[in-house]
């Protein structure tokens, strides 16, 4: 079965490709998440337009996120954690924790776009990047302190 694929979808495509896919994955998954429609001459015309649109978001996308990058230069976020002797973190900091302290400083970043392959464990002084738009990823100096004795 060929499809068009309205989104990007992992490991297939992305937005405007025309794929081949099994019968089931296409019927019962792609087309009615509305991910894909079916590969009609008329539909190819239709794609054609939504391409054109898709680029044009893209590049306005990409420069809202190099705007956005360059604001990310020199910002810091720090965190107090209570730590163990080694100054390993009971607990530690996630990227959901750096999303929601960007919130606060005013910046709207969702927490999958904060590369952080696993949590942060460890006193120290970290930088993690942060991916904006696919082509467009800014760095962000993460300090984590050990809180104050009680």
């Amino acid at each position: 079965m060929e499809v068009i694929l309205k989104e990007d979808v992992a490991k297939l495509g992305s937005r405007g490709d025309v794929v081949k896919v099994a019968e089931g994955y296409g019927r019962n998954f792609l087309l009615p998440r509305k991910l894909a429609i079916e590969a009609t001459s008329g539909n190819k015309k239709v794609i054609e337009q939504m391409r054109a649109a898709a680029l044009r978001r893209s590049a306005k996308e990409k420069a809202q996120a190099e705007e956005l990058s360059k604001q990310f230069d020199g910002l810091s976020v720090s965190f107090e954690r209570r730590s163990g002797e080694h100054d390993q973190l009971f607990g530690s900091v996630t990227s959901g924790d750096i999303a929601e302290a960007l919130e606060k400083k005013g910046f709207l970043v969702d927490r999958r776009k904060v590369q952080l392959h696993e949590p942060l464990k460890s006193l120290g002084e970290f930088t993690v990047p942060i991916r904006l738009h696919k082509d467009v990823s800014a760095h962000l100096k993460v300090t984590i302190e050990r809180a104050a004795a009680e």
